[in-house]
């Protein structure tokens, strides 16, 4: 029985190796090792009309890593989606109110008139969203299997916007309508802000000439912000294999490395006269610029594994200590753009980079490769905007302060083509 056995096992192996037997497409990491004339069948039987030698058939059984005597020109482009780390801290930037300068109101300069109920801060930009974009590259595979490229990623701008108006909640306001105004804290500011002269009712009294309420952040009318991110990310890199059996490699990847995060704040305020007028230079604008290019070596390695029906899978991890190029400018400037004050300063740190892919290939075709994936890129020790106003025009100093961690992640699915 057990001799019977063994025969048939030995009988169905054979029919195996010898019968015919579709090519099988071979996989890799956007490098182009899918089954080519080049690489060369692997002959494990021949037949006259091929090889001259009678009696056997030829059968093309290539592994399905790829052969290292595959070479030439790679491309790919493919489509991601991906979201990132909203880095910015809670600041409030207005109040229901309005605030009496003159003490001609009140009695003391100084004095607020109105609840003082936050009705703008930060934390109502809302919650991050993904974006889509697009990655792509261009590379060569050697005869070896080494091969080189270069990839260049960019997101769409994400954008969150958050204002309030002279509309309190439910038209809540005093008998004096003070929470119809909004206020916010700038000082320190020259004349060319002061604002509308007359922007109640009490500045048209015979008691007084109007100003009583100075400056286009005292008793404004409305006032947004928005908060716009970016991120760019390139490569320049090489694949190494390292070691492969026939279902299995494990490769080497070394190159360099760039990353942009740029985020932009933006604060307008516009405060309108009695009369519900507002000409350009009744209006201001505040913007807070951080700008983090990132360069740096990275190391790392992958693992393809073939899971047959011409699909694989694999993993790759990569890290890089990034120099991080931070840019920081803050402006105040005037809405007919005739005054400005602004400040810039540079600063260097040392960014930790972890990226992490989890990719599904597909080959429908030779020299065709589909992918579906998860991508994630950490980045350690980042500048955000702490406090993104410095309200202070005289000496501005918005606040930063160092982000532990920061994460772009999401899809991408693409194709790539070898030539």
């Amino acid at each position: 029985m057990r001799h019977s056995l063994y025969a048939g096992l030995v009988l169905a192996t054979l029919a195996v190796l010898t019968g015919p037997q579709p090519a099988r497409a071979q996989f890799g990491a956007w490098d182009g090792s899918l089954l080519s004339p080049r690489s060369g069948p692997v002959y494990r039987g021949q037949a006259e009309t091929d090889s001259g030698i009678p009696g056997r058939s030829a059968i093309t059984a290539p592994i399905p890593t790829g052969n290292p005597g595959q070479n030439g020109f790679y491309a790919f482009s493919e489509f991601v989606m991906l979201t990132q780390t909203r880095a910015l801290g809670d600041q409030t930037v207005a109040v229901r109110g309005l605030i009496d300068s003159t003490g001609l109101v009140t009695g003391l300069p100084g004095t607020l008139i109105g609840s003082g109920f936050p009705a703008l801060t930060t934390d109502q930009l809302g919650r991050s969203t993904f974006m889509p974009g697009w990655n792509a590259g261009l590379g060569y595979k050697f005869d070896s299997g080494v091969s080189v490229y270069v990839s260049f990623m960019q997101l769409l701008d994400a954008h969150y916007s958050a204002g309030a108006t002279l509309v309190s909640p439910f038209f809540r306001s005093g008998t004096d309508l003070a929470d119809t105004f909004l206020t916010s804290a700038v000082f320190n500011f020259p004349p060319d802000y002061a604002g509308p002269r007359q922007k109640t009712a009490f500045d048209l009294s015979a008691l007084n000439q109007g100003g009583n309420f100075y400056g286009i952040w005292n008793g404004a009318s409305v006032e947004t912000i928005d908060f716009i991110q970016r991120f760019t990310a390139g490569e320049i890199g090489t694949r190494v294999p390292l070691f492969q059996t026939e279902y299995s490699r494990v490769y080497g990847l070394a190159g360099a490395r760039y990353a942009w995060i740029f985020e932009r704040f933006k604060w307008r305020t516009v405060s309108y006269d009695v009369q519900g007028r507002a000409f350009s230079f009744d209006s201001a604008y505040y913007t807070n610029t951080l700008s983090q290019r990132m360069y740096g070596a990275f190391f790392g390695c992958g693992h393809e594994v073939y899971l047959g029906k011409r699909f694989a899978a694999s993993l790759d991890l990569t890290g890089a200590p990034l120099v991080d190029v931070e840019k920081e400018r803050a402006k105040y400037e005037l809405g007919d753009r005739t005054t400005s004050a602004k400040r810039s300063r540079d600063d260097f740190s040392i960014v930790p980079n972890g990226n992490a892919d989890v990719n599904l290939w597909w080959y429908p075709i030779e020299g065709v490769q589909i992918r579906f994936g998860y991508t994630a890129m950490t980045y350690f020790n980042t500048q955000y905007m702490k406090e993104p106003i410095a309200f202070d025009m005289g000496a501005l100093d918005p606040a930063y302060n160092t982000r532990a961690f920061r994460l772009v992640h999401g899809f991408h699915f693409g194709i790539g083509l070898f030539f």
